[in-house]
């Protein structure tokens, strides 16, 4: 059974100042193509509920905190994301619920491909049919 995570630590230079984090192009398996953002996901709401054919996903807890639940037809994963040096790798055919946003998160991703649609499967049976389970 193939586990479903992959969390990626992001490099951080400290300082009394204030802390940097860094992310070049190199950090993903993938050349970033879109980065987005989510923010104010008022309390008991969800984000997500869907796969991609072919986008890989970065996902970061830039403030606060939120769970993502992934899922690739076979194994599910729950895991907290509330540090922003730590990001989670969402591979392509893999579903995933974002839930339990604290209040002020952030969510940002970086994505291997501009928005299409088309890449996207919204319905989780369908989902579970794409992936042969």
């Amino acid at each position: 059974m193939k586990k479903v995570l992959n969390i990626i630590d992001i490099p951080k230079i400290e300082d009394p100042r204030g802390n940097l984090a860094v992310i070049e192009k190199d950090l993903t398996p993938y050349a970033v193509q879109r980065v987005y953002y989510l923010f104010d996901v008022p309390s008991g709401a969800y984000r997500g509920g869907h796969a991609h054919k072919e986008c890989q996903e970065l996902l970061l807890a830039l403030s606060g905190s939120f769970e993502v639940v992934v899922d690739n037809g076979v194994h599910k994963e729950r895991i907290l994301l509330n540090s922003p040096t730590k990001g989670l790798l969402i591979p392509t055919n893999t579903w995933r619920e974002l839930e339990n946003f604290s209040s002020g998160a952030v969510c940002l991703v970086l994505a291997s491909h501009t928005f299409d649609e088309e890449d996207y499967i919204r319905d989780y049976n369908d989902f579970l049919a794409f992936v042969g389970s």
